[in-house]
């Protein structure tokens, strides 16, 4: 294993605009109520280092141009494009049908304003999903309207495919963490301190403790699995009720309490790996669980439909990854991954329908890699290399100028 090169490199804001039609503004400010959407991003550029292969990155509600994997790969001499949706850390009314059609844009801005030649999407975390169902759709466009039933044609949107996928620490989708991540003992949505005590791991007298039986982490699964689809239904129904209204609203937001409650994060002994026990990703998962930054805590009806329902949502994992046939997927398992469930990536890897896929553990290596040099080496070096292999032959990493 080398150590990654230590390129100086540019950052190049990147601003995107095109016209769209607008039926109600679900995003505050200019972006969308003047029937624009701007899209925002950032590439990362070494300085003197030409190159025809870009790697895009797109989150569907984060920016990700700060974090170390980014920046590693352009310190390694390697172009880097970093793509904010129209949601850029604010997806309370996100739909993820329309992120798909905000990475299409930056896709075609690769391509036809910038000139690359290749693009490989990078989909990191919550990207993994969103890259897999771009792809689908860019592949085979299937999609005319949202889970909620608004018009939304992707078949039309001119999604170009990418030259290749790299699913790095990367879940199964919204929907399915989400699910495994709702707080099961909650009864009553308006009230989140009626609860099951039996269900409430988080609860000093709860009396399953760990090590879970098999049982409770079944029945735990099928209670969570319950609550999501409580919630869509009931989405359902106040939509419903709304189209049929002469009030004139069309939309309404609401909160979800409690969405950081996973066995796994008190039992090791659950879908083991490298993971710290007592510890997630944003940290004591008793605190987050109720805190304001939890996943999915404030939503919109149709927002709900399309990031977080298990049942109607399109972004799910499995099903985008079967219907990928064309390019080189390389994905990378993070082995003591803090966000990211042990068993979401043997899924992936298993559905895949192209066969042109390899799999990558990296071990000790956390989420974000921070403090983790080594590990960030080893995953820089495992780039290049298929890169290399798979995406231009003539593809090298350069060595650094003097600094």
């Amino acid at each position: 294993m080398s150590t990654p090169s230590k390129h100086a490199f540019d950052r190049i804001p990147v601003i995107l605009q095109f016209r769209e039609p607008v039926e109600m503004v679900e995003t505050y400010g200019f972006n969308g109520s003047q029937g624009y959407t701007v899209l925002e991003g950032q590439r990362l550029v070494p300085r003197d280092v030409p190159s025809k292969v870009v790697f895009l990155f797109m989150h569907p509600a984060s920016t990700l141009q700060l974090l170390p994997m980014p920046v590693a790969l352009a310190e390694s001499g390697m172009h880097v494009l970093c793509a904010g949706s129209r949601y850029a850390k604010n997806d309370s009314a996100l739909i993820m049908e329309k992120v798909a059609a905000d990475l299409g844009a930056y896709m075609r801005y690769a391509r036809e304003e910038l000139g690359y030649e290749k693009v490989v999407l990078v989909g990191w975390s919550g990207g993994g999903a969103l890259s897999l169902f771009y792809e689908a759709q860019a592949e085979a466009p299937s999609i005319t309207h949202t889970p909620a039933g608004d018009p939304y044609d992707l078949t039309q949107a001119g999604l170009t495919p990418a030259d290749g996928i790299i699913f790095i620490a990367a879940h199964l989708s919204r929907p399915e963490t989400l699910t495994e991540w709702l707080d099961p003992s909650v009864r009553n949505e308006l009230d989140p301190e009626d609860r099951d005590l039996e269900l409430d791991i988080y609860a000093p007298d709860c009396p399953n403790r760990p090590p879970y039986a098999q049982d409770f982490v079944a029945r735990f699964r099928a209670e969570q699995l319950a609550r999501n689809r409580r919630i869509s239904a009931w989405v359902l129904d106040t939509l419903d009720r709304l189209k049929r209204s002469s009030s004139g609203e069309r939309e309404r937001g609401f909160v979800v309490h409690r969405t950081m409650c996973d066995v796994r994060w008190l039992d090791p002994a659950v879908d083991p790996n490298g993971r710290k026990p007592n510890w997630c990703y944003l940290g004591d998962p008793r605190v987050v669980n109720s805190g304001p930054a939890g996943l999915a805590r404030f939503s919109t009806l149709r927002s709900w439909l399309s990031q977080w329902s298990y049942d109607h949502s399109n972004i799910k994992g499995p099903v985008n990854a079967a219907r990928i046939r064309r390019v080189p997927v390389l994905q990378i398992e993070n082995e003591a991954d803090d966000a990211v469930p042990a068993t979401h990536n043997p899924l992936i890897h298993a559905a895949l329908g192209t066969p042109d896929k390899e799999f990558v553990q990296i071990h000790g290596a956390t989420h974000y890699y921070l403090g983790q040099p080594r590990e960030l080496a080893q995953c820089m070096d495992t780039i290049i290399d298929w890169t290399r292999r798979k995406i231009a032959a003539d593809f090298e990493a350069p060595a650094a100028a003097p600094r």
